[in-house]
């Protein structure tokens, strides 16, 4: 099949982590895939489109202005024309809402996964609402864990067009070990560490870990921020605010940021939505004790027995179950291996290829219909 990706990359993030994952594998089962990365700067796509590149994947960079739709669904139609694909695959609210339709009036099967909902402000939900009426009249609809699947249903999205697809998981780089991690991240060879990660934006509930600090202020323990993003200053000045600080390490982006995780004693993932989180499936590959808040698919993936599970935008409950690990490493580290052996038995790379082959299959048999 020819299948073409049309994504609007950020730097980094799971939505990218997975495109990747999926347009690599599909070139090695044989497939003729292309990935087009929709930016408004020529040097935004690099990191993204490189690996995709080295995979044998066909690339290309759209360069766009913020209200350019006229000349990005030309240039969207022009590419069909061109490698005339079987299905057109659309990651995220503008491809799925500028590029898709371009492809559908083209007579090619138009596909999305959707990877979760930001919410947010009122511009957020009012793009959610709009996504939410495009996928009626897409042929496949992807969503990402149980709870996406429910919200879909019930903005209208036929059932006959639903799948449930989680997502896998396949190691980017290998893992530093602790002593090189904790090097690469300044931290000092001993003590106890916590790290974050993630995009900082508010979906992603860094201002409610930044909050959960003081709680432990007894504790000699050092907290790490590896990511960016539009919240960074705002949690800066929180933190400032809170005398945390000298607490607190702002390592920024950090490539592969992944190999760095064996530095910490504790992953904290205190989202307050979520599709299913790549970076719990990097911590649980590193065989890190969790924290994780119970929103989207993350308590699919992990169960109390793999994970200590919080409720979302409660800093005093994260707070506790990190001075219950400090306390208590031994039971940690048992969930830690029950996470890593479940990682390894439920999400691996080639049944997923397999669920997505099957959709592209199938809704590229019913336009040729």
């Amino acid at each position: 099949m020819v299948i073409v990706h049309v994504v609007a990359p950020a730097e980094v993030g799971g939505l990218e982590r997975v495109v990747t994952m999926l347009a690599g594998g599909m070139r090695g089962l044989g497939n003729d895939v292309h990935v087009t990365a929709v930016v408004g700067d020529p040097g935004a796509a690099r990191t993204f489109l490189a690996p995709l590149e080295a995979a044998g994947v066909g690339t290309r960079t759209l360069v766009v202005g913020d209200r350019a739709y006229r000349a990005e669904r030309a240039a969207i139609a022009q590419l069909c024309r061109e490698l005339r694909p079987d299905v057109v695959h659309t990651h995220g609210y503008r491809p799925d809402l500028v590029d898709a339709s371009v492809a559908r009036r083209l007579g090619v099967s138009v596909v999305t996964t959707v990877h979760g909902f930001t919410g947010g402000g009122w511009r957020d939900r009012a793009y959610e609402w709009l996504q939410c009426r495009a996928f009626r009249r897409f042929d496949a609809v992807i969503a990402v864990s149980r709870p996406l699947v429910a919200r879909l249903q019930s903005a209208g999205v036929p059932a006959s067009r639903l799948h449930e697809v989680r997502n896998a998981w396949s190691p980017a780089a290998p893992l530093l070990d602790r002593d090189a991690a904790r090097r690469a991240l300044g931290l000092p060879r001993e003590g106890f560490a916590i790290g974050w990660l993630g995009r900082l934006s508010r979906e992603k509930g860094p201002d409610v870990f930044v909050a959960a600090l003081p709680y432990l202020e007894d504790l000699p323990l050092t907290a790490s921020i590896v990511g960016d993003g539009a919240m960074r200053r705002s949690l800066q000045a929180q933190a400032d605010t809170l005398r945390l600080n000298g607490r607190i390490r702002w390592h920024g982006l950090v490539p592969d940021g992944a190999r760095v995780l064996p530095a910490f004693d504790v992953c904290v993932l205190s989202s307050r939505t979520e599709g299913t989180p790549m970076v719990l499936f990097e911590a649980m590959a590193a065989e890190v004790p969790i924290v994780a808040t119970t929103v989207g698919g993350v308590p699919d993936v992990v169960s109390p027995r793999e994970a200590v599970l919080v409720p979302s935008d409660d800093p005093v409950a994260l707070a506790a179950t990190i001075r219950d690990i400090y306390r208590h490493a031994g039971p940690a580290q048992e969930r830690a291996r029950a996470a890593r052996a479940r990682l390894e038995r439920e999400f691996a790379v080639a049944p997923w290829l397999a669920r997505y082959e099957a959709i592209y299959r199938q809704v590229a048999r019913q336009v040729a219909a």
